[in-house]
Protein backbone atom coordinates (compact mmCIF):
# COMPACT_ATOMS: atom_id res chain seq x y z
CA UNK A 1 0.00 0.00 0.00
CA UNK A 2 1.01 3.30 -0.71
CA UNK A 3 1.26 6.21 1.65
CA UNK A 4 0.17 9.51 0.47
CA UNK A 5 3.66 10.93 -0.42
CA UNK A 6 4.09 7.46 -2.38
CA UNK A 7 0.95 7.61 -3.91
CA UNK A 8 1.87 11.05 -5.12
CA UNK A 9 5.57 10.26 -6.29
CA UNK A 10 4.58 7.37 -8.25
CA UNK A 11 0.94 8.29 -9.92
CA UNK A 12 1.42 12.56 -10.91
CA UNK A 13 2.75 12.07 -14.11
CA UNK A 14 1.45 9.07 -15.11
CA UNK A 15 -2.22 10.30 -14.81
CA UNK A 16 -1.57 13.28 -16.10
CA UNK A 17 -0.88 12.15 -19.03
CA UNK A 18 -2.16 8.93 -19.66
CA UNK A 19 -5.75 9.63 -17.61
CA UNK A 20 -6.26 12.68 -19.83
CA UNK A 21 -5.72 10.71 -22.75
CA UNK A 22 -8.05 8.32 -22.03
CA UNK A 23 -10.97 9.95 -20.45
CA UNK A 24 -11.44 12.40 -23.42
CA UNK A 25 -13.50 9.42 -25.70
CA UNK A 26 -15.15 8.24 -21.88
CA UNK A 27 -16.05 11.89 -20.95
CA UNK A 28 -17.82 12.46 -24.52
CA UNK A 29 -19.53 9.13 -24.15
CA UNK A 30 -20.83 9.91 -20.61
CA UNK A 31 -22.89 12.84 -21.77
CA UNK A 32 -24.84 11.00 -24.14
CA UNK A 33 -25.85 8.35 -21.22
CA UNK A 34 -28.73 9.61 -19.16
CA UNK A 35 -27.60 9.49 -15.49
CA UNK A 36 -28.87 6.44 -13.48
CA UNK A 37 -29.21 7.58 -9.96
CA UNK A 38 -27.12 9.37 -7.36
CA UNK A 39 -25.67 7.70 -4.47
CA UNK A 40 -25.41 9.48 -1.19
CA UNK A 41 -21.79 8.95 -1.37
CA UNK A 42 -21.09 10.63 -4.04
CA UNK A 43 -23.25 13.23 -4.16
CA UNK A 44 -22.87 13.21 -8.30
CA UNK A 45 -25.42 11.43 -11.21
CA UNK A 46 -24.15 8.11 -11.52
CA UNK A 47 -23.98 6.96 -15.41
CA UNK A 48 -23.24 3.29 -14.64
CA UNK A 49 -22.52 2.50 -11.27
CA UNK A 50 -25.32 1.50 -8.98
CA UNK A 51 -25.08 3.47 -5.19
CA UNK A 52 -23.60 0.55 -3.49
CA UNK A 53 -20.72 0.24 -5.92
CA UNK A 54 -20.26 3.66 -5.70
CA UNK A 55 -20.27 3.22 -1.64
CA UNK A 56 -17.79 0.86 -2.04
CA UNK A 57 -15.30 3.10 -4.42
CA UNK A 58 -16.14 5.40 -1.91
CA UNK A 59 -14.21 3.53 0.23
CA UNK A 60 -11.35 2.25 -1.47
CA UNK A 61 -10.65 5.41 -2.97
CA UNK A 62 -10.25 7.07 0.79
CA UNK A 63 -8.02 4.66 1.93
CA UNK A 64 -5.98 5.13 -1.13
CA UNK A 65 -6.67 9.09 -1.08
CA UNK A 66 -7.46 10.27 3.02
CA UNK A 67 -8.22 13.12 3.84
CA UNK A 68 -4.64 14.90 5.32
CA UNK A 69 -3.34 18.42 5.36
CA UNK A 70 -2.31 17.99 1.80
CA UNK A 71 -5.72 17.53 -0.12
CA UNK A 72 -9.02 16.23 0.33
CA UNK A 73 -9.73 12.72 0.09
CA UNK A 74 -10.33 10.89 -3.40
CA UNK A 75 -13.82 10.53 -3.13
CA UNK A 76 -14.16 14.98 -2.39
CA UNK A 77 -12.39 15.51 -5.14
CA UNK A 78 -14.57 13.38 -7.28
CA UNK A 79 -12.82 10.23 -8.18
CA UNK A 80 -15.81 8.21 -8.18
CA UNK A 81 -17.52 10.39 -10.78
CA UNK A 82 -14.46 10.08 -12.58
CA UNK A 83 -14.24 6.21 -12.48
CA UNK A 84 -18.19 6.45 -13.58
CA UNK A 85 -18.05 8.22 -16.35
CA UNK A 86 -14.51 6.42 -17.51
CA UNK A 87 -16.61 2.80 -17.03
CA UNK A 88 -19.52 4.62 -19.14
CA UNK A 89 -17.78 5.52 -21.91
CA UNK A 90 -14.99 3.76 -24.60
CA UNK A 91 -12.89 3.10 -21.75
CA UNK A 92 -15.75 1.13 -20.18
CA UNK A 93 -16.44 -1.15 -23.34
CA UNK A 94 -13.28 -1.90 -23.55
CA UNK A 95 -12.72 -0.26 -27.18
CA UNK A 96 -9.06 0.18 -27.26
CA UNK A 97 -8.67 -3.96 -26.00
CA UNK A 98 -8.33 -7.03 -27.67
CA UNK A 99 -10.95 -9.33 -26.96
CA UNK A 100 -10.71 -11.91 -28.73
CA UNK A 101 -9.66 -15.40 -27.20
CA UNK A 102 -7.84 -17.36 -25.85
CA UNK A 103 -7.41 -16.00 -22.85
CA UNK A 104 -4.86 -17.75 -21.15
CA UNK A 105 -3.16 -17.41 -17.72
CA UNK A 106 -0.53 -14.68 -17.58
CA UNK A 107 1.56 -16.64 -15.10
CA UNK A 108 2.36 -13.60 -13.31
CA UNK A 109 4.36 -12.34 -16.03
CA UNK A 110 2.98 -9.03 -16.86
CA UNK A 111 4.14 -8.54 -20.43
CA UNK A 112 1.56 -10.59 -21.28
CA UNK A 113 -1.28 -7.60 -20.72
CA UNK A 114 -5.18 -8.82 -19.02
CA UNK A 115 -5.90 -12.18 -19.95
CA UNK A 116 -9.64 -11.20 -19.08
CA UNK A 117 -12.46 -11.91 -21.57
CA UNK A 118 -14.36 -8.95 -19.63
CA UNK A 119 -13.91 -5.21 -21.34
CA UNK A 120 -13.35 -2.91 -17.98
CA UNK A 121 -16.83 -1.68 -16.50
CA UNK A 122 -18.01 -5.80 -16.34
CA UNK A 123 -14.56 -6.35 -14.83
CA UNK A 124 -14.99 -2.97 -11.96
CA UNK A 125 -18.28 -4.37 -11.55
CA UNK A 126 -17.76 -8.29 -10.95
CA UNK A 127 -14.08 -7.12 -8.66
CA UNK A 128 -16.45 -5.05 -6.50
CA UNK A 129 -19.07 -8.28 -5.85
CA UNK A 130 -16.59 -10.59 -5.63
CA UNK A 131 -15.02 -8.86 -3.27
CA UNK A 132 -18.01 -7.13 -1.28
CA UNK A 133 -19.05 -10.93 -1.10
CA UNK A 134 -15.54 -12.54 0.13
CA UNK A 135 -15.38 -9.48 2.75
CA UNK A 136 -19.14 -10.53 4.21
CA UNK A 137 -18.21 -13.93 4.18
CA UNK A 138 -14.81 -13.29 5.79
CA UNK A 139 -15.34 -10.13 8.09
CA UNK A 140 -18.44 -10.05 8.16
CA UNK A 141 -18.97 -6.40 6.68
CA UNK A 142 -19.18 -5.47 2.85
CA UNK A 143 -15.95 -3.52 2.36
CA UNK A 144 -18.61 0.27 2.62
CA UNK A 145 -19.08 -0.70 6.06
CA UNK A 146 -15.68 -2.39 7.14
CA UNK A 147 -13.87 0.19 9.82
CA UNK A 148 -10.27 2.02 8.27
CA UNK A 149 -8.28 -0.45 9.65
CA UNK A 150 -9.76 -3.39 8.73
CA UNK A 151 -10.47 -2.29 5.28
CA UNK A 152 -6.63 -1.00 5.15
CA UNK A 153 -5.40 -4.50 6.44
CA UNK A 154 -7.97 -6.10 3.71
CA UNK A 155 -6.22 -3.94 0.85
CA UNK A 156 -2.70 -5.16 2.00
CA UNK A 157 -4.16 -8.61 2.17
CA UNK A 158 -5.35 -8.41 -1.62
CA UNK A 159 -2.56 -6.23 -3.20
CA UNK A 160 0.03 -8.93 -1.69
CA UNK A 161 -2.01 -11.85 -3.34
CA UNK A 162 -3.67 -13.30 -0.10
CA UNK A 163 -7.46 -13.04 -1.12
CA UNK A 164 -8.71 -15.31 -4.20
CA UNK A 165 -11.83 -14.68 -6.00
CA UNK A 166 -14.01 -17.22 -7.66
CA UNK A 167 -13.62 -15.83 -10.99
CA UNK A 168 -11.62 -12.23 -10.79
CA UNK A 169 -7.63 -11.84 -10.08
CA UNK A 170 -8.03 -9.91 -7.07
CA UNK A 171 -4.58 -8.09 -7.65
CA UNK A 172 -5.25 -7.25 -11.09
CA UNK A 173 -8.85 -5.41 -9.67
CA UNK A 174 -6.73 -3.64 -7.30
CA UNK A 175 -4.32 -2.72 -9.83
CA UNK A 176 -6.86 -1.69 -11.73
CA UNK A 177 -8.80 0.57 -8.94
CA UNK A 178 -5.44 1.94 -7.78
CA UNK A 179 -4.60 3.07 -11.55
CA UNK A 180 -8.22 4.66 -12.12
CA UNK A 181 -7.48 6.70 -8.47
CA UNK A 182 -4.50 8.10 -9.81
CA UNK A 183 -6.21 8.94 -13.03
CA UNK A 184 -9.39 10.63 -11.70
CA UNK A 185 -7.38 12.38 -8.98
CA UNK A 186 -4.74 14.22 -11.34
CA UNK A 187 -6.61 14.50 -14.17
CA UNK A 188 -7.93 17.53 -16.17
CA UNK A 189 -11.31 18.48 -13.47
CA UNK A 190 -13.21 18.77 -16.89
CA UNK A 191 -13.37 14.54 -16.49
CA UNK A 192 -15.14 14.61 -13.06
CA UNK A 193 -12.41 14.28 -10.85
CA UNK A 194 -9.40 16.73 -9.83
CA UNK A 195 -12.33 18.85 -8.50
CA UNK A 196 -11.31 21.91 -7.00
CA UNK A 197 -8.16 21.32 -8.65
CA UNK A 198 -6.69 20.00 -5.61
CA UNK A 199 -3.93 17.98 -7.07
CA UNK A 200 -3.23 20.21 -9.22
CA UNK A 201 -2.75 23.05 -6.57
CA UNK A 202 -0.63 20.35 -4.52
CA UNK A 203 1.85 19.44 -6.54
CA UNK A 204 2.07 23.35 -7.64
CA UNK A 205 0.87 21.71 -11.47
CA UNK A 206 -0.09 24.75 -13.18
CA UNK A 207 -2.42 23.18 -15.79
CA UNK A 208 -3.43 23.14 -19.22
CA UNK A 209 0.58 23.91 -20.72
CA UNK A 210 -0.28 26.45 -23.27
CA UNK A 211 -1.04 29.04 -20.83
CA UNK A 212 2.17 29.26 -19.35
CA UNK A 213 4.15 28.25 -22.25
CA UNK A 214 5.66 31.81 -22.13
CA UNK A 215 6.98 32.09 -19.10
CA UNK A 216 9.33 29.08 -18.98
CA UNK A 217 12.47 31.84 -20.07
CA UNK A 218 11.46 34.18 -17.13
CA UNK A 219 10.78 31.42 -14.48
CA UNK A 220 13.72 28.71 -16.05
CA UNK A 221 15.33 27.71 -12.43
CA UNK A 222 12.68 29.26 -10.27
CA UNK A 223 9.51 28.17 -8.45
CA UNK A 224 6.58 29.10 -11.11
CA UNK A 225 3.40 29.81 -9.12
CA UNK A 226 -0.13 30.91 -10.45
CA UNK A 227 -3.67 29.77 -10.55
CA UNK A 228 -4.24 26.06 -12.31
CA UNK A 229 -6.40 26.36 -15.42
CA UNK A 230 -8.32 23.16 -16.70
CA UNK A 231 -9.69 22.88 -20.30
CA UNK A 232 -13.01 24.04 -18.45
CA UNK A 233 -11.40 27.48 -18.28
CA UNK A 234 -11.20 28.12 -22.00
CA UNK A 235 -14.88 27.02 -22.90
Amino acid sequence: MLDRRGFIASGGVLALTRGEAAAAPAAEAATKVNPAATSDATAEPLYVLTPSEAEFLVAVIDAFIPADDLSPSGSECGVVAFIDRQLAGAYGAGARLYQEGPFQPSSGQPQFGSQSPLAPLAFIRLGIAELDAWAVAQRGRQVSKLSKPALEALLLEVEGGKVALPRIDARAFFAALLQLSMEGFFSDPIYGGNRGKASWRMIGYPGLPATYAKAIRDHRGRRYEAEPKSIADFL
